[in-house]
């Protein structure tokens, strides 16, 4: 089950998708899918907070050969997601839906691909790091770690990226029990694990990054 720590959306599950692409039209999604085609075509996926799962639907689109490990916090999320390959006839058969956060993954469990859409912005900098060694323990080494996230590329950040942060973390705060204030130093973490960076697209004024890391 969900740590207590966790945000959750379920209060704000049916529209945040809207909500998201009313903000940034689809410069989230065209994140989250940059990489996709880097993913072996018989990979253990893990899909770690992947919210209403039309990520999962362009993963299986794109790799229909792959086994998903679909991790998701919200109840409603999860319920979504499972909602919409069904009505999409969207085959799942090597899907697991999994209600939880990395403290539900089995010590044994590993990867080939881990993705993190949008997922680790949420958390201060203490809980991520146990969050981000959770995950590079459960990727195998070679794996790779698709990554999608609000990383500003221009110092100092413009004005108007930091306003959209600062309203986006008030306003998650309030709704969805967000504890983080501020991005973390994402650079910092990932030179920690050592995982090698691999390819990195920009998005939206460069106030978003999609990578891609390999775990030597």
């Amino acid at each position: 089950m969900p740590n207590p720590t966790t945000p959750n959306f379920d209060s704000i599950a049916p529209i945040y998708d809207s909500l998201s692409r009313m903000v940034f039209g689809d410069a989230l999604r065209r994140a989250q899918m940059e990489h996709l085609g880097a993913i072996p075509e018989q990979a253990h996926v893990l899909l770690i907070g992947g919210g209403s799962g039309w990520l999962l639907e362009q993963l299986l689109l794109q790799k229909p050969q792959v086994q998903v490990t679909y991790l998701e916090s919200s109840t409603k999320m999860l319920e979504l997601a499972q909602k919409r390959c069904k009505q999409l006839a969207i085959p799942t058969a090597a899907v697991s839906f999994r209600l939880g956060d990395e403290n539900s993954l089995k010590p044994d469990e590993k990867f080939d691909v881990i993705i993190t859409p949008f997922l680790l912005d949420l958390f201060p900098d203490d809980r991520l790091q146990h969050l981000m060694d959770r995950l590079f323990t459960a990727l195998r080494p070679g794996g790779l770690w698709l990554f999608s996230d609000f990383w500003p590329v221009h110092e100092p950040t413009p004005f108007w990226q930091r306003l959209l942060l600062r309203s986006m973390y008030t306003f998650f705060g309030v709704v969805s029990g967000v504890n983080a204030s501020q991005l973390p130093d994402f650079g910092l973490h990932f030179q920690r694990l050592r995982l090698q960076e691999q390819a990195s697209t920009q998005f939206y004024g460069s106030l978003i990054q999609a990578k891609v890391y390999r775990k030597v």
